[in-house]
């Protein structure tokens, strides 16, 4: 397995996130409750001056907890899982339009499968400070892909009865369903929020 991401005290003093964990939160509670909805969970979360413009840095990822902890709690269960895989798809767009080149995602989509994948995984390790923020992530090439998490920001401190990470679920599902095959499924398999000692992802095709 590799790892990737912080470690030790730097971590913790450097856990920071990219913005998308927030700005496209914030487009999917738009989509499915309005403007009214976004503005209480925004508020919720303690981040009301970002609905007058959303961050274009890296973030505290402590500002991603927050917001994650108040759509499970203001929202019923179902509706909160929905707007987090609509907000991991967003951001899943978002890197296929701005930060994966074009001549690349050409060159995947003709690579048979699991070289494609092995290829997205070492970009995915390279880049797993953008979202891992002070955890630890860990990828196991294969069928299934695993990929695991730990200390994940965005359920530090849950509780739950079920997995509730299923913006990074949706975010990997789809890269891998655009990038390496379009039968690719992303599922949250074991999840801090359950008492688990890290979130586990598996992407079989």
């Amino acid at each position: 397995m590799t790892n990737h991401g912080h470690s030790g005290a730097a971590a913790h003093a450097c856990g920071r996130v990219g913005p998308n964990a927030i700005i496209r939160v914030a487009e999917a509670l738009r989509e499915i409750g309005g403007v009214a909805l976004e503005e209480t969970l925004l508020d919720k979360a303690g981040l009301h001056d970002y609905l007058a413009g959303m961050p274009a840095e890296m973030v505290d990822e402590r500002e991603v907890t927050r917001l994650q902890r108040a759509v499970q709690q203001e929202l019923e269960p179902q509706q909160a899982r929905l707007v987090m895989l609509d907000a991991g798809r967003r951001t899943g767009d978002y890197l296929l339009a701005n930060r994966i080149p074009r001549p690349v995602q050409h060159v995947l989509r003709v690579l048979p499968a699991p070289l494609a994948s092995r290829i997205l995984l070492k970009a995915i390790g390279r880049n797993a400070w953008t979202f891992a923020g002070s955890g630890h992530l860990g990828i196991k090439p294969g069928q299934p892909v695993r990929l695991t998490l730990t200390g994940c920001p965005l359920c530090h401190g849950a509780e739950s009865d079920i997995p509730i990470c299923e913006y990074y679920a949706a975010t990997f599902e789809r890269l891998f369903r655009e990038l390496v095959s379009s039968r690719a499924q992303a599922t949250e398999t074991s999840c801090h929020a359950v008492g688990a000692p890290a979130c586990v992802f598996e992407v079989r095709w």
